[in-house]
């Protein structure tokens, strides 16, 4: 039995059925949310990776450099400050990246990434794109439309905003 399916039948049974579907929706959600984290989490643990942990190191591994100030991370990862000290804190300790002052900004400082962090980020992408994401259990086409449909919730829910479309160059 789905557990989900049983609790929009009961959400009808009591009178709920105006909020039924959105429940169902939202639980549904929850839990695909809780299978997807435990499969990444299953190829990044032996790593010595969280899921945060690749996103930072991820994130700067994109960059020109491998150097971003901690506060860009913190607005690019849409996370609070304090959660990425506390990873930059965790990698730092592992030798995946260092803290450097910024060379122009006293009051900013960059977090860096090591040689060593640019190899276990490889090594971790190369896992979750090997062992989760080539093979997702969801339809390409399914993909591409869960995407599109989250993307349209999580901006109206102003987790951000479209960015300007500008003309093409004459």
């Amino acid at each position: 039995m789905d557990p989900i399916a049983e609790a929009k039948r009961q959400w009808i049974a009591h009178g709920w059925a105006d909020a039924a579907d959105a429940m169902a929706a939202f639980s549904s959600v929850m839990r695909a949310h809780q299978i997807m984290y435990s499969r990444v989490d299953s190829v990044l643990k032996p790593l010595g990776l969280s899921y945060a942990r690749l996103e930072l190191l991820r994130l700067l591994s994109f960059t020109r450099d491998g150097a971003l100030p901690m506060a860009s991370a913190s607005a690019r990862l849409q996370v609070h400050p304090t959660s990425v000290t506390s990873v930059v804190d965790r990698l730092e300790k592992d030798l995946l990246v260092r803290r450097e002052a910024h060379p122009t900004d006293g009051r900013a400082t960059l977090v860096v990434l090591t040689v060593a962090g640019r190899t276990r980020v490889e090594e971790a992408t190369a896992a979750l794109n090997a062992e989760v994401f080539t093979q997702p259990g969801i339809p390409q086409a399914d993909l591409v439309q869960m995407t599109q449909i989250l993307a349209r919730f999580r901006q109206a829910s102003g987790d951000f905003t479209a960015p300007v479309q500008y003309p093409d160059p004459l």
